[in-house]
């Protein structure tokens, strides 16, 4: 699949913390120094068990936060360092489709308003042709233009995600965040909201970060993933080498955990199980995140945070038992 995404990398993150200062001598480090990029054209999926700090990740490439450390880069320039016209620019060219379809819309107004925001302040389409792209954008996501006048508690949660992807695509965005899209859908709706998510990139040559826990959902759409842990990256390779071959024990015990339709497969496949409880994000210590739960942990572990290494092309782990196997790769 990657073969045909263009290689221009069009968004960076490099050494990103994002922390919540609760009290005094508590801080809460939802997102601690995590660098990845994503190409223009793909799709990278993005998981990990909830509180791993995925969405945190996505608001804060958003701008919806201020990151502590590090810098976020679109097109070549730091977010953070955009004048007015080029952050309103960003605002434009970057969107988000939330996970909660039904507390992302607003009550007081109907669809056309919902959608036709954007339009009106970034000046997209005239004032007299305003109707005309709304219909256009409400087909595109299965929708009608007899829809327009109606408020978002006529609707089923399906129908509210697709007028919640109408309103991304409505300001013409390269760059959707996708968080969670279909999570809080019924599952015979899913397949239909992933199935047009993939035709409008297609067709709008979209790039996604697709936010997620569910593995084999984020199988099905991703070219990439990116596996969290406690706020840090403990894996990152292309989707079929993720499921080929996983290295990270954290890794491992996410695809085991996948359900298996076929029940004889079922019976034959091996589940692991990892001991304690999820550690708290709250004044970490510096070393590996997983260490209290990892079977093969070892002192230095403990102590240490391993770094993300690339173990074969593409193909990162932040493990130091993996690592030292991979050493002849080893590139930090």
């Amino acid at each position: 699949m990657r073969n045909s995404i263009n290689q221009e990398v069009l968004l960076e993150l490099d050494n990103v913390s994002q922390y919540f200062r609760l009290s005094r001598d508590k801080v809460l480090k939802a997102v601690d120094q995590i660098s990845f990029k994503i190409h223009k054209g793909e799709t990278v999926g993005l998981v990990g068990e909830s509180g791993c700090g995925k969405t945190t990740t996505g608001r804060t490439i958003l701008k919806l936060y201020t990151p502590d450390t590090g810098h976020i880069y679109y097109k070549g320039k730091d977010i953070f360092s955009f004048n007015h016209e080029e952050d309103k620019r960003y605002r434009k060219e970057a969107q988000m489709i939330f996970q909660n379809p039904h507390a992302s819309l607003n009550p007081r107004m109907t669809v056309k308003d919902i959608i036709g925001t954007g339009l009106r302040i970034h000046n997209i389409v005239k004032q007299n042709e305003i109707d005309d792209r709304i219909e256009v954008l409400l087909r595109q996501v299965g929708l009608n233009k007899d829809h327009m006048s109606r408020f978002p508690h006529e609707f089923s949660g399906g129908q509210k995600q697709r007028i919640g992807i109408a309103r991304a695509l409505s300001v013409d965005p390269d760059f959707i965040v996708c968080d969670e899209p279909i999570s809080a859908l019924d599952v015979s709706i899913q397949a239909q909201v992933l199935n047009m998510l993939k035709d409008l990139q297609r067709k709008r040559d979209l790039t996604y970060l697709f936010i997620a826990h569910d593995l084999s959902v984020v199988k099905y759409i991703s070219d990439r993933i990116i596996v969290m842990y406690l706020g840090t990256i403990v894996e990152e390779a292309e989707a079929e080498e993720l499921y080929r071959n996983p290295q990270h024990p954290y890794t491992k015990v996410l695809l085991s955990s996948i359900p298996t339709a076929d029940p004889e497969q079922a019976k034959k496949k091996r589940r692991l199980v990892v001991q304690g409880e999820v550690g708290s994000p709250i004044n970490p210590t510096d070393s590996c995140r997983f260490a209290g739960r990892c079977p093969n942990a070892e002192k230095r572990c403990h102590e240490e945070l391993p770094p993300l290494c690339e173990i074969s092309p593409e193909h990162k782990v932040a493990c130091f038992k993996v690592n030292q196997y991979f050493s002849p790769w080893q590139s930090q």
